[in-house]
């Protein structure tokens, strides 16, 4: 198969949902944008781009439709650029990536973006209106587990201690507040936000200010001040609102070329795709899935953990992202060199496409070779993604 190479990948900042500044900007707003900005820091005429895919964990609502497709038009791409919209829940933004990859290596595209979306504020966890199987969830309920739920049977089955997981959580946190300081958010492009402000008459004026960082990011996080929460999931539980992931607001995309198109249009690769794999858990352990789906990926590419320079491993929460390090014997100095999920927060279905934003920012900052985006998913999964950084074809 042909080579898949990156020349863009681009987010918006992530902020908080309901509390945060995108909480009266619409996703396709979010999207649209950064769809635009992605093209355009990559200096390519939108016409050349075959398809969109496009992660979204609920694709309902404001976020419904095939918003793929409506954002490019929003964005002004031309009729020509089709889109599709993809849901593979926490893994969606990075699904759609290697889908965009698969079709420039199958040689049925040359230029494709991957993409990812959400927006927490309009279209809450679960969705408008989930409905459950009525006889499926009475033989196996774990199908519709809560997500927090299975944190605590993590923590539980593999002895992960409250302790250990505000540690984590403040080193997220802490190593976000120094990025953002040092300005290593390279991969953010500052986005116009809209608010609605009431005016004397009654009625409301759309009003339009910058968003330039993520909003979420906590200075002065302590291991003691955190100590103080419970867990909303069970009773002494260990997964508390300060060591599990933000929910949160956001979106991110990915310009992929062929070689041929690189070499037409004058583009340098930043990285290209080295292979993706995706591997299933038991529904009720869910956050375990990198534990599988990392040697995985490691196995087809004929790479060990060894050779790995910079990890991104979505932090859902903090005691699966722990048993995952542990399991694989990860160094955690090459993992999350930001922060993670924790203090920057999970926009689901963007967060794969957000994360490679961040991953290849990073192996160009620090000059490695090897990337990994890797993440558990919702109902019992574990994607993982591996990058190779190219200064050359």
């Amino acid at each position: 198969m042909r080579d898949a190479y990156i020349v863009q990948s681009v987010r918006t900042p992530g902020c908080k949902n309901k509390r945060g500044q995108f909480k009266e900007t619409r996703p396709e707003d979010l999207l649209s944008f950064i769809m635009k900005s992605c093209v355009e820091k990559a200096g390519v005429d939108p016409l050349e781009i075959d398809d969109v895919m496009c992660g979204c964990a609920f694709p309902e609502g404001e976020q419904g439709l095939n918003v793929a497709r409506v954002a490019a038009q929003m964005a002004g791409f031309p009729d020509e650029v089709s889109g599709a919209t993809v849901n593979r829940f926490c893994a969606s933004g990075i699904e759609a990536i290697a889908l965009a990859s698969l079709r420039i290596q199958a040689g049925w595209s040359d230029v494709t973006m991957g993409a990812g979306l959400e927006s927490m504020t309009y279209v809450p966890m679960g969705g408008h209106t989930p409905r459950p199987h009525p006889e499926f969830s009475a033989v196996k309920p774990e199908a519709y587990i809560s997500m927090g739920v299975t944190a605590e049977n993590v923590a539980d089955r593999y002895g992960i201690t409250r302790q250990e997981c505000d540690e984590f959580a403040v080193r997220s946190v802490n190593k976000a507040v120094e990025a953002q300081e040092k300005g290593y958010f390279t991969e953010i492009v500052p986005m116009p936000a809209y608010k609605f402000v009431e005016q004397a008459d009654g009625t409301f004026k759309k009003e339009t200010f910058m968003v330039e960082k993520d909003d979420g990011v906590r200075p002065g996080t302590t291991v003691e001040g955190i100590a103080r929460l419970n867990s909303p999931f069970k009773a002494g539980g260990v997964a508390t609102a300060a060591n599990s992931s933000q929910t949160t607001d956001g979106a991110a995309a990915t310009l992929l070329a062929s070689k041929e198109a690189c070499e037409r249009m004058g583009l340098k690769p930043l990285a290209k795709i080295v292979t993706y794999a995706v591997a299933g858990c038991k529904s009720d352990e869910m956050g375990v899935g990198p534990k599988y789906a990392i040697p995985k990926a490691l196995k087809k590419a004929g790479l060990k953990v060894e050779d790995i320079d910079v990890i991104e491993l979505n932090e859902a929460f903090a005691t699966q992202s722990l048993h995952c390090i542990k399991e694989l014997g990860l160094d955690e100095s090459k993992i999350n060199l930001n922060g993670g999920a924790i203090a920057l927060g999970h926009p689901l279905g963007c967060t794969g496409a957000k994360l490679t934003a961040t991953l290849i920012a990073n192996l160009q900052r620090t000059g490695g070779k090897y990337g990994i985006v890797s993440m558990c998913i919702g109902g019992g999964m574990g994607a993982c993604a591996i990058f190779e950084r190219v200064e050359d074809f």
